[in-house]
């Protein structure tokens, strides 16, 4: 089985005309997405002047390739490396359970550095777009990704950088033998460690960044002519076998093109961990329910899977205990906590990290294997809430945690979410053009114009 050379021929062969309507349609929902995040995060995280002065540093911040909310231009590999950093930075964006991965943050801004080289029309970067997702998403699927977490492996960033690489040969009008070239490229490139869960370390949204640069990079090597390894993915020291102990190649190619795992990617209402969202979800409904406040809970109980733990759940005091966002982000206690206090849990909810009554009600609530919840993944990454309150016990159980798939946002919800990362930096108005041109862009002639579209400079 010649899966590379097949999922090249799948990648340069897509066509707009291959998107249906709906499927077109929720790649432009999760470009939005996207372009909320990475807006945002260039003004408000904390990690992003350290970035960009390194990328200047390396020489990379000189050129016309646009960075997201930035008035300066950059080099196309620089822009790359912050768009997708920033994309990822506030663990805001969009999420496939089973591939336990975040396909945008790598996929999106490949292809759209290399739209603005090669002058992509919209439709065509949209299917650039699709044709990486797809790439990324299925390689997680085949490891399959529990058993490359299990390694310690990061798969946004390892199977990200993939699905960049395909999104950008695809943009770039590759074809198929030269996007095997770039995906035999990038295999040198695939890297990302969990490692970020010891302290809190921005190399979380760093190696995603690195991961888009370098699929990037490997599609402009292909592109100039540079050869790449053959059998990348399912060569005797290929992706599968070096990055997981029983992979299962068929997975790759199972039903693609007919098939969209796009379609399975879910959207973040909330700016954490997606492992908490079912929880939060919970609070929020259990507290306009029941009028719940910190003076009257007791003990609060999240059941979730054993993967769900070792993310949000262990170790207990440090999950207890978040010393900055990024362990917050991870921490079940905390998002629960804040959800419960609030009515609602969003980027600017981090304000609260230090606050009295959030640090009380953090000690009341625990993680626990839950079996129900357990048998639930990993078709979905569900929650069981139940708050103690006297002699009372409320119990309330979300399978499907909004944004999920077969939960996903409305386009007035997702408009909701973009105008509460963009309008504070951008002003209403700006944001407002912004969000038309990104949901247009199958209408522009040149695609990666939506980022200078509406007199918006990004």
């Amino acid at each position: 089985m010649n899966i590379t050379e097949q999922l090249a021929a799948f990648t340069s062969g897509l066509q707009p005309g291959d998107l249906s309507a709906e499927l077109a349609e929720r790649a432009r929902f999760l470009l939005l997405d996207l372009v909320g995040n990475a807006v945002r995060a260039r003004h408000d995280s904390e990690s992003t002047p350290s970035l960009l002065a390194a990328v200047r540093a390396m020489g990379l911040g000189l050129g016309e390739a646009r960075v997201f909310a930035d008035p300066v231009g950059y080099a196309p590999a620089g822009a790359v490396l912050v768009n997708g950093t920033l994309a990822h930075s506030l663990d805001f964006d969009d999420t496939h359970a089973a591939a336990i991965l975040h396909p945008g943050a790598t996929v999106i801004p490949a292809a759209l550095a290399a739209a603005e080289i090669s002058g992509a029309s919209g439709a065509e970067l949209l299917a650039a777009i699709v044709a990486g997702y797809e790439v990324a998403l299925r390689l997680a699927l085949a490891l399959p990704a529990g058993a490359h977490y299990d390694r310690g492996f990061h798969p946004s960033a390892t199977c990200g950088a993939f699905g960049a690489a395909a999104a950008a040969a695809r943009a770039f009008r590759m074809d198929a033998a030269a996007t095997e070239h770039a995906l035999g490229i990038v295999l040198s490139q695939s890297a990302g460690s969990l490692q970020f869960l010891a302290n809190g370390a921005w190399t979380k949204r760093f190696q995603v960044g690195w991961a888009s640069m370098a699929g990037f990079a490997a599609a402009t090597l292909a592109r100039e002519g540079f050869k790449g390894a053959a059998q990348p993915i399912e060569g005797k020291h290929g992706f599968l076998r070096s990055y997981a102990p029983a992979p299962e190649p068929e997975r790759v190619l199972q039903n693609i093109g007919v098939e969209w795992e796009l379609m399975r990617t879910g959207v973040k209402p909330y700016p954490s961990c997606r492992w908490g969202h079912a929880g939060i979800d919970a609070a929020i409904a259990l507290r306009a329910e029941l009028g719940l406040t910190a003076e009257t809970i007791d003990a609060v109980t999240l059941g979730i899977s054993r993967a769900g733990i070792l993310l949000i759940g262990e170790p207990v005091q440090k999950k207890l205990n978040p010393a900055n966002i990024v362990d917050a982000q991870f921490s079940g206690p905390f998002v629960v906590a804040v959800a419960l206090l609030n009515g609602k849990m969003e980027w600017d909810s981090y304000r609260q990290l230090g606050d009295p009554s959030v640090r009380t009600l953090m000690q009341r609530v625990s993680c626990e294997n839950d079996p129900d919840m357990e048998a639930e993944f990993p078709v979905n990454m569900s929650g069981k809430l139940t708050v103690k309150s006297g002699d009372q016990v409320f119990v309330r159980s979300v399978i499907v945690p909004k944004g999920e798939p077969t939960n996903f946002l409305t386009e007035i919800e997702l408009r909701g979410k973009f105008s509460g990362l963009v309008d504070n930096v951008l002003g209403v108005e700006a944001s407002e053009r912004l969000a038309e041109a990104v949901l247009g862009i199958h209408r522009l002639n040149h695609g990666a114009s939506m980022m200078r579209h509406g007199g918006v400079v990004l």
